[in-house]
């Protein structure tokens, strides 16, 4: 099961509502998406903003975690339905950049128009070959190995012995968007707004805690999804109730250091 939901509850809407004496406006549950459990979370994304585009749900900014998202859905996201996706991008897997040692793509300025790539060395590739992996369009990128092998930072670079540094990138308008993405991500303002998504953990929290959400009690995706938006429907009138009586929603927990603290005090 796949849960969206509204989150205007941002420090912005906090603060608008601090001198009104209002309460804050409910998250909502705005659309419940069942697969099969095979189904993996990055083909589900689709499916959801279709859903949510159809009864005219989506957001201008989405928050998923890292499960969900690709390059290409980056991309796609924004250009099909307007949507900026918030979520931490996997980062480069090359030996380079896990040992964050040596020379990893980001080190190579690429010149797109003339389908030239330069390494940190001055050197430029001998190739540009576009190609299919795994089904998404890849451009490889490699470089002569009479260049690369009496390089003085070879080792910081490639493990070839006889040929030259190899890159595998992806298309110009994914691969862009996609060093942007994993460059922000490590800024402080992305990961402060990043916080919003925790809410959705409390969200599935009461959805097992009241509905049982984690038992099948049909057979069937069909009958299951069914399922699902009952029990969807019914943790948002929960929620309109409590927003409509001003009671708080759940239980306050107060943590061990805190009574400690408490404690002390008294």
């Amino acid at each position: 099961m796949h849960v969206s939901e509204t989150c205007d509850n941002t420090p912005d809407a906090v603060a608008a509502a601090a001198g009104t004496g209002e309460p804050l406006p409910q998250n909502l549950i705005t659309n419940v998406t069942t697969t099969d459990a095979t189904v993996p979370d990055s083909q589900a994304a689709g499916p959801i903003h279709q859903a949510l585009a159809r009864r005219g749900l989506l957001p201008a900014e989405h928050y998923l975690d890292s499960g969900y998202p690709s390059a290409a859905l980056l991309v796609g996201a924004r250009e099909k339905f307007g949507i900026a996706l918030v979520t931490p991008m996997l980062l480069d897997q090359s030996p380079q950049a896990r040992a964050r040692t040596g020379f990893d793509r980001t080190a190579f300025t690429i010149d797109w128009n003339n389908q030239q790539v330069t390494c940190p060395q001055g050197t430029r590739n001998t190739s540009w070959t576009p190609c299919i992996q795994r089904g998404t369009d890849a451009i490889v990128i490699r470089f002569s190995g009479q260049d690369c092998q009496p390089c003085p930072v070879r080792q910081a670079c490639t493990t070839a012995t006889v040929r030259g540094r190899q890159l595998t990138i992806r298309t110009e308008k994914i691969q862009k968007a996609l060093d942007a993405a994993r460059a922000e991500q490590f800024t402080t303002e992305w990961q402060d707004r990043y916080k919003l998504r925790a809410g959705v953990e409390g969200t599935i929290r009461q959805a097992v805690a009241v509905t049982d959400i984690r038992r099948i009690r049909y057979r069937g995706l069909a009958k299951v999804h069914l399922d699902h938006v009952f029990s969807v429907v019914a943790l948002n009138l929960i929620r309109l109730d409590a927003w409509w009586n001003g009671h708080a929603l759940d239980r306050t927990r107060t943590g061990h250091l805190a009574r400690l603290e408490l404690a002390l005090a008294a």
